[in-house]
């Protein structure tokens, strides 16, 4: 999989055969809002959340999305049909490679409970995710290869279009963290509802290989309101 970033790319490609992804984290929900792991817990967006799906899909509205990509849970669900709704896009299309991070023994903790359950683990968690692997969960780095492979996964199907794909924070930094080839810095602010833009492109004239790249203005995740939002993940 190539890394290199788009504007690396010949200008040719950029009509034909670029899917520009626009990878929205869902909005609060009550256990946001507590600041605990929420994992794969399938709590519903509060009505704050929902308002942060608003914004997301009025800021996605000139971009003129062919499909909307989800995770499985309702908060993305909830999330994704508000901006499918937005952009008349008919229908939803699930992704189980979107789902959140299973934290395992961790999910309803906050993060100092987490911390003090398995200091160890935690600061691997917090600082290596090559190496850190949740209690009795997942692998961040197995986290971090399914994310990789829905968004390419995606791209390889709507290539020349913008799709909106809803996910977790966690997963958006591990994304995020693999195209910039770093982890110390990988926990970057994903505020709720922000937006961070991602391109997948493939070459019908090669091998038919696809590269996942950030967007030149997509580094960060451009918050859809003013608002960051408290996050433990």
């Amino acid at each position: 999989m190539a890394d290199q970033l788009l504007d690396a790319l010949p200008q040719h490609r950029l009509v034909t055969d670029v899917c520009r992804l626009y990878v929205v984290r869902h909005g609060t929900t009550t256990l946001n809002v507590e600041n605990r792991y929420r994992g794969r817990r399938d709590v519903p967006l509060d009505a704050q959340g929902y308002q942060d799906a608003v914004d997301a899909a009025r800021q996605l509205s000139p971009v003129g999305l062919s499909a909307v990509y989800t995770g499985p849970l309702r908060r993305t669900i909830a999330t994704a049909q508000v901006i499918a709704d937005e952009a008349r896009v008919p229908d939803l299309r699930i992704l189980h490679g979107l789902n959140n991070l299973d934290y395992g023994a961790w999910e309803g903790m906050t993060a100092e409970e987490a911390a003090s359950s398995d200091p160890e683990a935690f600061l691997l968690y917090r600082t290596s995710p090559s190496l850190a692997v949740c209690p009795y969960g997942e692998r961040l780095i197995d986290a971090q290869r399914r994310m990789i492979e829905a968004l390419v996964f995606i791209g390889s199907r709507h290539q020349g279009e913008a799709v909106a794909v809803v996910t977790h924070a966690v997963m958006i930094r591990l994304a995020l963290a693999k195209l910039n080839d770093t982890e110390q810095r990988w926990r970057v602010p994903v505020g709720l509802g922000s937006v961070a833009e991602f391109c997948v492109s493939g070459d019908a004239a090669s091998d038919g290989r696809l590269g996942l790249a950030l967007a030149p203005e997509g580094a960060q995740p451009s918050a859809s309101s003013h608002r960051r939002g408290r996050d433990s993940q």
